[in-house]
């Protein structure tokens, strides 16, 4: 397979952030801001610095508030005294092409990258979950992914060690350490007890999937809390392929998906002048 480069990277942000209501009943979680800038804005920009210009955005009915944010409102700034602080953002919307699609049902987050699967078409991609903020000053997550995806040319997963009474949070790998911190997987199961659960790695919100995934979605059946799961999905391909990789990756996730993890971001962000 020739190097192919990843161009496109997709944003399941469909979902009613029901652990921050009552603010989310209005305002898309995705939007809440760390510090001054959204949480989806963290996301594209690590998306940016590994080289990726198109952005697909899966979202929901009553979550306009994304799409309005990407795109130029040369009204409002017209009315504002000084607009340097939109230099960001502007820079971001001239920069990237954003496309975006409904999820009509949350049927899980295999579902919600499978409703991407037009605004994708058939290359390879990431996918970064903006509930998961990642820290890595010398070199972002995704860009660290999209290095080995160039050597590698298969899927892969970020992932981290989480205690163990915690894996019934995540979908949990196994596998042989094929060099330090990469992990040729055998086995991954979503959400398993503590006691079930095959170790303690844990995959977080950052992904470089190969196209097949899509059929391999479509033939996924529902899963755990009866929803179709993109763990589900990923195993089926390591056992047709063997190729999919877990990476240990260099740097700090916050869980923005929480409140507690949301203020720990946010202090962080603050304290370090992140934004």
């Amino acid at each position: 397979m020739p190097d192919v480069l990843i161009k496109k990277c997709l944003f399941p942000a469909a979902g009613y952030g029901t652990r921050f209501l009552p603010a989310t009943k209005s305002i898309p979680k995705e939007m809440i801001p760390v510090v001054n800038n959204p949480l989806i804005q963290y996301g594209v920009e690590e998306a940016m610095a590994a080289g990726i210009d198109s952005m697909a955005i899966i979202t929901s009915a009553g979550k306009e508030a994304l799409k309005n944010y990407f795109e130029l409102n040369e009204k409002f700034e017209q009315q504002l005294a000084d607009g340097k602080q939109l230099d960001q953002i502007r820079h971001i919307i001239e920069t990237c092409n954003f496309s975006f699609a409904i999820q009509e049902e949350m049927k899980g987050l295999g579902h919600a990258i499978l409703t991407g699967a037009q605004l994708i078409g058939d290359d390879p991609f990431a996918v970064i979950l903006p509930d998961d903020l990642c820290y890595a000053p010398e070199q972002g997550v995704l860009s660290q992914m999209v290095d080995l995806y160039m050597k590698h040319q298969c899927s892969i997963v970020a992932i981290e060690e989480v205690p163990q009474e915690e894996t019934n949070r995540y979908g949990i790998i196994a596998g042989d350490e094929i060099e330090p911190g990469l992990i040729r997987i055998t086995d991954m199961v979503e959400k398993p007890d503590p006691a079930q659960a095959p170790s303690n790695l844990a995959i977080i919100g950052r992904y470089i999937l190969t196209p097949d995934i899509f059929d391999i979605i479509r033939d996924t059946p529902p899963g755990r809390n009866d929803e179709i799961q993109i763990t589900d999905a990923l195993l089926t391909q390591v056992k047709q392929s063997g190729g999919v990789l877990g990476y240990k990756f260099n740097g700090r996730r916050f869980d923005c998906g929480t409140p507690p993890g949301f203020l720990e971001a946010s202090n962080f962000y603050f304290e370090n002048q992140l934004y």
